[in-house]
């Protein structure tokens, strides 16, 4: 009998990582709080106000606008930031669909360009390249929460006179220099879903040190109306972003628990780093001397299948999963993506953008090609757990590339 579970063998991992989400009594009795107050809604409330404030002390910013998703918080920022028709946002061809459509959501063209190929985060000098009369902003992707090269991209933004965006989505406690992810630009953008390291279900945040910014983002989040004017007063073109009490109530108690629990992750995840670098063919997500602290929304390596007997990323993943290590979806490059490809996000431009040719559509994303479709990610839950969990999904792993030519 084979030694891979795959194949009928004993599983490497028994012991179950820690559940996720997670939540004990603080979390029932600040719902309760909610329930009790008949105080659903945010706009009376205090609970969203509150975790808005907090959320946005933790990460050094002077605001915080909590909104219904991270995919809003993005079109909130692109609004805010006056992003519209015949502009251009340059973004990592590399990420979620969100940040791209979050540009065309505004009737803007969202520039695809290459990411590093070690770190998977935007390559600061193809974005540069990129930079054309009509960009008004950069969105770097801090990806599986290693924040991108801030350095870089906030002179090149500063030097062309365009904003720089965060998209911070894996990114909650990362740090750059010591210093915590979000403000290095005009905003910072945050998710909440239920796989992010902290969360609601949903939910989103926007968070600035830009005074102006902030009461642009918090008036398009709330209808276009301004802060301290009548209620029925609207200024802007804006919409209803706002999260509900029930979501800030959860939100404020998990971020109690952010600091800790990215401690661990971090930590976990340089023990992977060492384990993992000593099993050939695997290479671990580079950590730049730059990131102090990682927040792992995921660990991500590097698959070269040669070294696995020539099985693709699919097989080694069937087989991760019967020895009991959990597995999460790469993206797929977005120049690849059928709206893309079918020409659909032509119909959110205007004018020459809308009929004209994209050099992205027809360009080669070596760096991006390599990530989608050769990277396994194992998800934040994981990296939770104890020095043991990290040595068990290493000799799984191992395992698995001794007797990789049985998965042929």
């Amino acid at each position: 009998m084979s030694d891979l579970a795959l194949l009928g063998g004993k599983k490497a991992k028994n012991k179950p990582f820690p559940v996720w989400p997670y939540y004990d009594g603080k979390e029932e009795q600040a719902l309760k709080e909610v329930l009790e107050s008949r105080i659903w809604w945010r706009t009376p409330g205090t609970k969203t106000l509150e975790f808005e404030q907090a959320f946005a002390k933790f990460h050094g910013a002077r605001h915080g606008v909590a909104v219904t998703n991270g995919t809003a918080a993005l079109e909130v920022t692109m609004a805010a930031l006056g992003v519209g028709p015949g502009d251009e946002v340059i973004v990592p061809n590399f990420t979620f669909v969100a940040t791209a459509s979050a540009v065309l959501f505004a009737n803007a063209l969202p520039v695809l360009v290459d990411v590093d190929p070690e770190t998977y985060c935007i390559d600061p000098d193809l974005a540069e390249q990129a930079i054309t009369p009509r960009t008004k902003a950069i969105v770097a992707v801090h990806m599986g929460g290693h924040p991108a090269d801030l350095d870089r991209l906030k002179t090149i933004c500063r030097r062309h006179k365009i904003a720089l965006v965060e998209d911070s989505s894996h990114a909650h406690a990362s740090e750059w220099r010591g210093k915590r992810i979000g403000t290095f630009g005009v905003a910072g953008t945050f998710s909440f879903q239920s796989s992010k390291l902290i969360t609601a279900g949903e939910g989103g945040m926007i968070i600035s040190n830009d005074n102006k910014f902030e009461v642009q983002a918090r008036s398009v989040h709330d209808c276009g109306r301004m802060p301290g004017k009548w209620f029925y007063s609207h200024y802007i073109y804006g919409s209803n972003y706002r999260l509900s009490e029930w979501q800030g109530a959860i939100l404020n108690v998990q971020l109690g628990r952010l600091d800790g629990q990215t401690a661990v992750r971090h930590q976990n995840c340089r023990l992977l780093d060492r384990l993992l670098r000593e099993i050939a063919g695997i290479t671990p997500q580079k950590l730049d001397e730059r990131c102090t602290r990682n927040g792992q929304y995921a660990y991500i390596f590097h698959f070269n299948k040669k070294e696995f007997a020539g099985i693709s990323t699919e097989r080694l993943i069937e087989a991760m999963n019967a020895e009991g290590i959990p597995n999460q979806a790469s993206y797929p490059p977005l120049h690849e993506l059928h709206m893309f490809r079918n020409g659909q996000y032509r119909k959110r431009l205007s004018g020459k953008q809308a009929t004209g040719k994209h050099a992205f559509l027809k360009k080669k994303f070596p760096a991006t090609e390599k990530a989608a479709w050769e990277t396994v990610w194992i998800p934040q839950p994981a990296l939770l757990g104890d020095e043991e969990d990290m040595h068990e999904i290493a000799g799984a792993l191992s395992k698995i590339q001794k007797n990789a030519k049985e998965l042929r």
